[in-house]
């Protein structure tokens, strides 16, 4: 229960700091991204912010001997870079890029109703689905 309540918690946090920065906003993503047109750098101070909290939260987490709700941490073993890494991060933000829209801001956006949000969400969770079938097949 402990788990479920702080991932809540979390996932409201996360989602409220999207909506203040407006990284819900495909418009203001877009025009982050237009660095040779009307650029508009906030986002990036968005980004530095949440690159500080992160620093700071690590450091502090790793310092305990154990994690508050589970009997270890968690942490990614592999560190090579391969072709799926690769491949998925070009589709990534080739999709970030086309739509202004990646999966946290999406599924926070549909708080309000955009039709863009939930066919990017729609779409997102169908493709989701269909890599691990074709995956659990090879």
């Amino acid at each position: 229960m402990k788990i479920s309540v702080s991932c809540l918690l979390a996932g409201i946090l996360f989602g409220c700091g999207l909506t203040v920065s407006q990284m819900i906003n495909p418009a203001k993503v877009i025009s982050f991204l237009d660095i040779s047109g009307n650029w508009d750098p906030s986002l990036a101070f968005v980004m530095g912010a949440a690159l500080t909290v992160t620093f700071i939260g690590y450091r502090t987490v790793f310092n305990r001997k154990l994690p508050l709700f589970v009997d270890k941490f968690q942490v990614p073993a592999r560190k090579d870079i391969d072709t799926k890494l690769i491949l998925g991060a070009s589709v990534f933000g080739i999709g970030w890029g086309i739509t202004g829209l990646c999966p946290g801001p999406a599924i926070a956006s549909i708080s309000f109703g955009g039709n863009n949000s939930i066919i990017f969400v729609t779409t997102m969770t169908t493709t989701i689905f269909v890599y691990r079938y074709i995956n659990s097949k090879v």
